[in-house]
């Protein structure tokens, strides 16, 4: 699956128009129906005004390839920490509202208990052994300072939940490692919960949390794992299609230079060997030899010369 061209698809593509000339011809192409520029996420050339126009420092990074399928996996992580938070905020403003009105609740309970307990044993229900009313007559004994610590830490949990979720779904670093840290700190006491009695609700909690952890160190890079932080934004510079294209540039741009240097180098040297081979050059001079005839027949070489 094409997950730049997914992305595209989602969010509409991204054009971008430096302000530098070389780099400019590099992302577009003149096309029949005008001038088309290369999309950052998905390397379409798409016909038509820019999104976004700029020096190339300014230029938007979309997530590519990997990087949006991570960010989509973070996001649904990111929907289940929205969803407890929104659990444990509920839980905790009813048992708020709870510890405040005690005493009428209480009274309401012993009054519906009877006729309930009727009710199930009707239908063939033992109530002798039932864990939610255990629970709600363990709670009746609970003082309202208790009950307030308790409604406490649940609004904490909450707040924490939503941390990580809003983290998660803007797939930021520090939301990452937040993510992180807070979900390994639970993992113990899930450990502990197991090891007493293992149930499905506690076994799926455990490896979606134990599941995100992993995630998160591996493939973000956390706590310098495979390369840590440098090689992490190293892989997102190489997958980058701006980047690719500037350090392209960069490398004909030092061609080009390199050559020049080599020609002048090289006119140099050819000027320094013209230089040295004319004072080395001397005239010939020749003075005619007579022979028996006293006729001037044959040239001879003047000896000074």
């Amino acid at each position: 699956m094409d997950w730049s061209l997914l992305g595209c698809g989602a969010g509409g593509h991204i054009t971008f128009a430096p302000d530098e000339p070389a780099l400019g011809e590099r992302l577009s192409v003149a096309a029949r129906k005008g001038l088309a520029w290369r999309c950052l996420r998905c390397g379409t050339f798409v016909i038509g005004e820019p999104t976004a126009s700029g020096p190339a420092a300014s230029a938007p990074r979309p997530r590519r390839a990997e990087q949006v399928r991570s960010a989509l996996i973070l996001r649904i992580f990111a929907v289940e920490r929205f969803l407890r938070a929104l659990v444990f905020g509920a839980l905790a403003i009813v048992v708020w509202r709870f510890s405040a009105s005690r005493l009428s609740l209480e009274q309401a309970y012993e009054q519906a208990l009877a006729p309930l307990k009727a009710l199930l044993h009707d239908f063939g229900f033992s109530v002798q052994h039932s864990k939610l009313l255990g629970l709600l007559h363990e709670a009746f004994n609970l003082d309202p300072r208790t009950l307030g610590y308790i409604a406490i830490g649940l609004g904490a949990y909450a707040v924490i939940e939503v941390i990580e979720g809003v983290g998660l779904w803007l797939v930021k670093r520090w939301g990452e490692y937040f993510a992180m840290i807070a979900t390994s700190a639970g993992l113990p006491y899930e450990i502990y919960e197991l090891s007493n009695k293992i149930t499905v609700l506690r076994v799926v909690a455990f490896v979606i949390n134990l599941g995100l952890v992993l995630y998160l160190v591996l493939t973000k890079r956390l706590l310098g794992v495979r390369g840590g932080k440098k090689a992490y934004e190293a892989k997102l510079r190489s997958e980058s299609i701006l980047d690719a294209e500037i350090a392209a540039l960069a490398a004909e741009q030092e061609v080009a230079v390199e050559r020049e240097v080599e020609a002048k180098q090289e006119a140099a040297v050819q000027a320094k060997r013209g230089a040295t081979a004319a004072p080395g050059i001397s005239e010939t001079r020749e003075t005619p030899v007579a022979d028996e005839t006293g006729v001037n027949a044959l040239p001879r070489r003047d000896p000074s010369s």
